[in-house]
């Protein structure tokens, strides 16, 4: 073989690995999952492939309020995470020091504590008879009697917490990035931090704010674990009416077209995102051509 040619193939040849990867554990996955919200019939006896294209809409119809309230929270969430995230990855990014990389290891640590024990936690620091609670009604935020677990405030409170690491990381590395001559530049130019920060430092953290966003929002929107264990059935997400469907009620092909739902939807939302921020913030390299 030419080593000409044979230099061109490499390329493709490395990329098989991972292509074969998709191809096993994502696109196979995800036909079989189509064909399966495509049946009729019950677990006793049997499903069978009738192209019930009815199971999307009669399922959309049915869960609607489900789908709206997912969005509500995820959304609810992701603009907690950025108001938080962003001042906390500027404190690294600019004002770290020395301890910028425990300061990182600090945000990073949660992750090392299994999803599901982060958000028990929650339910015992939330819990009536807790410290915070306590506080709360003290400072008449809390009426007496009243109760933070099993309402939306908790379940958006245990979204924030377990995908804020999601929002800061991309926010770190996008601040982290900014040449600093561009910031003293911009205090020559315009004087007043205010009008740095708004006219040079945010718009070159974008990139970090369009992918912190994403990676929050998207898993935000299926999650179940949080309003099964902060909430109740009138806060459910339509993760848990998935969930539901496969392991409980073995209604397989409603919770396989609500899965597909979920993911147009999704799919929707980031066009429609990338639409509005552009595909360089997007794609994290419009600092880049800056």
């Amino acid at each position: 073989m030419p080593a000409g040619l044979k230099k061109a193939g490499l390329p493709y040849l490395l990329l098989l690995p991972g292509l074969g990867w998709l191809l096993l554990f994502f696109a196979v996955p995800l036909v079989i999952m189509l064909i399966e919200s495509l049946k009729t019939g019950s677990i006793d006896f049997g499903f069978t492939l009738t192209w019930e294209f009815s199971n999307y809409t009669d399922a959309l119809d049915t869960y609607s309020e489900q789908f709206l309230r997912s969005f509500e929270y995820a959304g609810l969430a992701t603009l907690f995470a950025l108001v938080i995230g962003y001042p906390l990855a500027y404190v690294i990014a600019f004002r770290g020091g020395k301890w910028r990389n425990a300061l990182l290891l600090a945000v990073i640590v949660p992750f090392f504590v299994t999803y599901l024990i982060r958000t028990l936690s929650w339910e015992t620091i939330l819990s009536d008879s807790g410290l915070v609670v306590d506080t709360l009604r003290t400072v008449g935020i809390v009426s007496e009697g009243g109760r933070v677990l099993d309402t939306t405030a908790s379940v958006v409170a245990g979204i924030t917490y377990n995908f804020l690491p999601f929002m800061i990381l991309p926010l770190y590395a996008s601040l982290e990035r900014i040449d600093t001559r561009l910031l003293e530049a911009g205090y020559d130019l315009y004087g007043r931090r205010r009008d740095v920060f708004l006219r040079v430092t945010l718009p070159l953290s974008m990139p970090g704010v369009v992918a912190g966003t994403l990676l929050t929002f998207i898993p935000a929107a299926g999650d179940f674990i949080n309003a099964e264990l902060l909430g109740t059935p009138r806060q459910f997400m339509i993760g848990n009416v998935i969930q539901s469907r496969y392991l409980e009620v073995a209604d397989y092909p409603t919770a396989a077209a609500l899965s597909f739902l979920l993911m147009a939807f999704m799919l929707i939302i980031v066009i429609i995102w990338a639409r509005i921020a552009g595909t360089e913030a997007l794609l994290g390299t419009e600092g880049e051509r800056r």
